[in-house]
């Protein structure tokens, strides 16, 4: 069991780090994801040094990101029949492999947007299995149900850590090095999250034997994902999210560039700033005690980053784009993050590979497609209109949820109250 903390006013909002598991997680994967987004950052940047072309950053991240809208579906069944915590060592691994590779050639300036586009691919196949393997594993780092939240909220701090701060030191060793180094860097740091896995110590979980295929499976979860009107709509909510907002962060190397007439400098700032956001945002999640009263932020949450893009769009001056960038992040990690944290709550364990695997398809797999379609309007129409459109289709999305919370709440109020987590008179 978890050992007891000293209270202090902020104590709860840090309760997850009670439990040892989840602890050494928090410093393995802190490492690892600074070097991911410091790849992320030179990766952009290495396609737009490379061809100076809004429709290659699109392909790029639609290669980086398709497999997960292609694959999850099959990996989430398989993640319910096999040992998470031995998927996640190997995925860890073929993802240190692909950032050596592509560290390798970027170093022997041989790389060309082909190479960058199959490596991307590659690490978009890794992360079909390693996105929802990691999203069910969370539960069991902690041992105790109710700091499950909290668990998703400290997750998003550490991620968002991670993205203000790796973008900038991003930006620092390319104007300094070059690409190359970043993606080095990357490939060493995935040895700590290998070696914080290896650490734990991990209760299985009870794998039922079932007499369905693994097709039978995949339409057992679509069945329940179809009809479960809460989940359905989060996730029809997000996927609009992610085919039309997030997709914008393939196009910042353009606003840095073009609109802003900075450099690799001004790409980390841009970055950092959306980062920064979303660590506020994360922060105030962990603070909450409850998940009650998630479900009535999360098209509140998607508003506000649907507003910010469509003025991040008009900006042409550095420091209210990056205001504008905070307020984006905010708004995009405090409605992805509730939604997880709603959908992990809601889910029974034994779909939960499956549920969470249409989340990243849902919440990830959109957002090639998004990457494809920004890249051929920011072609056609430039970037800063093609952000104020997606903007407002994000803003469009968020309404259509709100209007839904009447017919959502019901539904969510007898499994709250049987868990224990919302008194018969509090509102959902």
């Amino acid at each position: 069991m978890a050992k007891a903390v000293g209270k202090t006013p902020f104590s709860h909002a840090w309760r997850a780090l009670r439990h040892r598991n989840f602890k050494l997680y928090f410093a393995g994967q802190g490492t690892s994801l600074m070097g991911t987004w410091m790849t992320k950052l030179a990766t952009g940047w290495l396609v737009y040094h490379l061809t100076h072309s809004a429709w290659m950053l699109g392909v790029v991240g639609f290669a980086s990101q398709i497999p997960a809208f292609v694959l999850t579906p099959f990996a989430g069944v398989w993640i319910e029949r096999v040992d998470r915590r031995k998927l996640l060592v190997w995925t860890q691994i073929l993802a240190a492999i692909q950032s050596l590779g592509l560290a390798a050639l970027t170093l022997a300036h041989i790389i060309t947007i082909r190479e960058v586009i199959a490596l991307s691919a590659l690490q978009g196949l890794i992360n079909a299995f390693d996105i929802p393997g990691r999203q069910s594993f969370i539960v069991q780092m902690v041992d105790d149900k109710a700091d499950l939240g909290n668990a998703i909220a400290v997750n998003s701090s550490m991620v968002n850590g991670a993205r203000l701060v790796g973008p900038a030191v991003a930006g620092m060793v390319i104007a300094a090095t070059g690409e190359g180094w970043c993606f080095l860097i990357d490939g060493v740091s995935y040895l700590a999250v290998i070696a914080s896995l290896l650490m734990m110590r991990i209760r299985p979980i009870t794998i039922k034997p079932t007499a369905l295929s693994k097709l039978e499976q995949m339409r057992e979860g679509w069945d329940y994902v179809r009809t479960f009107r809460p989940i359905r709509s989060i996730l029809i909510l997000f996927a609009v999210v992610s085919l039309m907002g997030w997709p914008f962060t393939v196009l910042l190397p353009i606003f840095a560039g073009d609109v802003l007439h900075g450099g690799a400098h001004t790409l980390g700032w841009l970055t950092g700033a959306s980062g920064l956001g979303a660590l506020i945002s994360a922060f105030s999640l962990a603070l909450r005690k409850s998940v009650v009263g998630l479900t009535r932020m999360i098209p509140i949450a998607s508003g506000i980053f649907g507003v910010a893009l469509i003025c991040f769009g008009l900006s042409h001056v550095l420091w209210l784009s990056l205001v504008l960038l905070l307020f984006a992040g905010f708004g995009m990690m405090q409605a992805a993050a509730g939604a997880n944290t709603v959908i992990q709550t809601l889910v029974s364990e034994d779909k939960r590979g499956r549920v969470m695997s249409y989340y990243t398809m849902a919440f990830v797999g959109s957002a090639p497609i998004g990457s494809l379609l920004a890249g051929a309007l920011a072609r056609a129409i430039g970037a800063p209109t093609t952000v104020m459109i997606t903007g407002a289709c994000v803003v469009a999305g968020a309404v259509w949820f709100a209007f839904q919370l009447p017919r959502i709440h019901p539904i969510i109020r007898p499994i709250y109250e049987e868990m224990g987590l919302l008194p018969a008179t509090e509102p959902v």
